[in-house]
């Protein structure tokens, strides 16, 4: 892949880095007969996926593509199973095949597909319904990055459960301020993820990325016809990420309509660069807001769109806090797919925002983890007051709760509430 300004994917060398997704990913194949495993462009969907496949098929590459546009059903005969098709919204069309194989052969095994596109974005083009299943993939976690997958395969959420700050361990060098920003601002690609990096080589392919998401990526799905204001839309969506500005703040400082919005907010969660997380409702709690919170996938994009560096982000203290709290749902989100209980993310805010949480985390049988991400460095009892009112209404719901802060401590601020340093996530 080439990028809109000429950069490319930087080559990852060495062997396989484990990703939180491998263990579900190969139950999945283990037992049906077709996995989609989905998310933004380089994320290392091709890399994991790969590592299960008898045969590659690179879908946006043109001669690998012609005979499955010419007759997709005669081209998928004859390849070793599972078959990996990569790529798979460059020819739509073979999704009609693999419901057609699947049909007549159910066994579990037969193919992976791969895409940077959300699946059932025209529902012409979601033939596999029932037929195949979807796994989310995320970018690189700090976790996966230093190797820290096998040693505790619970979650972050497992462990906040028993609400023993024991539970916990953390690495031994501890980030500070400073660190947390350029690993924010780093992002989570794997091609740039790794220490070894240039910063400005990794500066262009961000850059690159972005331009590339913005022209090519957008115009693939022809919802955007104008890439300069589809790049004022993302810029303004950089700085309020992690925020639950109104639409129209948005949409004014873009230079945009209220249609066109939706249409880019749409566009954007259908290339899984945009994550709106959901309000929580619950019966026993009244007058919350039901507006979603808006967040860029990757803290690096924030950082591209924005031009920011280092001592830019310090500087400014609520672009900072946005940044840390970008960073940190996303070493969460893939730990929500690890989690031994389902876990669905919500934020809670009341009305008039005398109460907010940045994530509510519902388990099973209604049970709810609550947390607080703070960019400061020694929270106490007034930090952790919404998680202790959000326990006082839901009782016995109320598993535990933690204030992810970005300094050293780990210890106990109430009952079932805990301060746990950000870099837990990976230590």
């Amino acid at each position: 892949m080439v990028f809109a300004n000429g950069s490319t994917p930087l080559e990852t060398s060495g062997p396989y880095r484990p990703r939180l997704a491998d263990a579900r990913l190969e139950q999945l194949l283990a037992n049906f007969p077709a996995v989609m495993l989905q998310g933004p462009r380089a994320a290392g969907k091709t890399t994991t996926a790969a590592r299960l496949a008898a045969h590659v098929v690179r879908l946006d590459v043109p001669a690998q593509a012609a005979a499955f546009q010419a007759d997709p059903d005669a081209a998928l005969r004859g390849f070793p199973k599972p078959l990996l098709l990569d790529e798979w919204q460059e020819v739509p069309e073979v999704l009609g095949a693999v419901k057609r194989a699947v049909d007549s052969d159910g066994s579990p095994g037969r193919f992976l597909l791969t895409g940077s596109v959300r699946a059932d974005l025209q529902s012409q083009t979601w033939p596999v319904t029932g037929r195949a299943v979807r796994l989310n993939m995320y970018g690189l976690t700090e976790r996966e990055l230093l190797g820290n997958i096998a040693r505790d395969e619970r979650s972050f959420f497992d462990k906040l459960a028993t609400g023993d700050p024991g539970s916990f361990s953390l690495p031994r060098d501890i980030p500070d301020l400073p660190t947390y920003v350029e690993l924010a601002l780093r992002g989570s690609f794997p091609e740039v993820a790794f220490p070894d990096r240039e910063p400005s080589l990794r500066r262009l392919w961000l850059d690159g990325y972005l331009e590339q998401l913005l022209t090519r990526d957008a115009a693939s799905l022809d919802q955007a016809r104008n890439p300069a204001k589809l790049r004022r839309y993302f810029e303004a969506l950089a700085l309020n990420t992690a925020g639950l500005a109104a639409d129209r703040t948005i949409y004014d400082a873009a230079g945009v309509n209220a249609k066109t919005a939706s249409a880019y907010d749409q566009l954007l969660e259908n290339l899984f660069i945009l994550d709106k997380v959901p309000a929580w409702h619950a019966h026993r709690l009244k007058r919350l807001v039901k507006t979603p919170k808006r967040y860029l996938m990757d803290s690096g994009l924030v950082g591209s769109a924005a031009g920011l560096s280092t001592r830019a982000a310090l500087a400014d203290g609520e672009l900072f806090g946005r940044l840390i709290d970008t960073f940190a749902l996303a070493q969460l989100r893939p730990e929500a797919a690890l989690s031994i209980e389902r876990c669905r993310l919500y934020h809670l805010r009341t009305e008039g925002g005398r109460h907010e949480l940045d994530l509510v985390v519902e388990r099973d049988a209604g049970h709810v983890l609550g947390l607080e991400i703070k960019a400061g460095a020694a929270p106490n009892a007034e930090d952790a007051k919404h998680l202790v009112w959000l326990r006082e209404e839901l009782g016995d719901r109320f598993i535990a709760g933690a204030v992810l802060h970005t300094g050293p401590g780990l210890y106990r601020l109430s009952d079932r509430i805990l301060a746990v340093p950000l870099c837990a996530l990976w230590g």
